[in-house]
């Protein structure tokens, strides 16, 4: 299996670069870095075991919003300072720039395939935040509910 302590310290620099760009509060760096560098071993280690890109991405954009969610909860700040700088590191810029590669080259068959790679990885992205999202409403929709059922008793 692949070494994961330095893709770990290196995700944690990436998303430290990216916290700096976005204009973080000081106080909310290290969680930023700590949810972007969980993020990436996330996409690693399903990537590795399930031998999908496009999984990864989502187990990872899922882990990445589940923490930014706990994280806005702990500290009472918006989910989307977390979210943000956590999630770029999963962003497939090199299967971007693989893809415009292939078009300049004038190879369409491997412009089609990385490029349906790339959007479905984008794609897995965005569906990964939103199901956490989707997820977390209605847990505290039902503990919501749950309490003021309680008090009513």
């Amino acid at each position: 299996m692949m070494i994961l302590l330095p893709q770990f310290l290196l995700a944690l620099f990436a998303t430290l670069g990216f916290a700096v760009i976005f204009r973080v509060p000081v106080n909310k760096i290290p969680i930023c870095v700590v949810v972007g560098a969980c993020g990436w071993i996330a996409y690693l280690v399903s990537d590795y075991f399930l031998d999908s890109p496009v999984v990864g991405c989502f187990l990872g954009a899922c882990l990445v919003g589940l923490l930014s969610i706990i994280a806005a909860y702990i500290f009472k700040d918006a989910a989307t300072v977390f979210i943000i700088p956590g999630i770029l590191c999963l962003v497939p810029g090199a299967k971007i720039f693989y893809t415009m590669e292939a078009f300049l080259k004038n190879d369409l068959s491997q412009m089609g395939t990385i490029g349906l790679q790339t959007l479905l990885m984008a794609g897995a992205i965005a569906m990964g935040l939103l199901v956490i999202g989707a997820i977390t409403r209605v847990v505290r929709s039902l503990i919501k509910k749950t309490v003021t059922l309680k008090d009513k008793f």
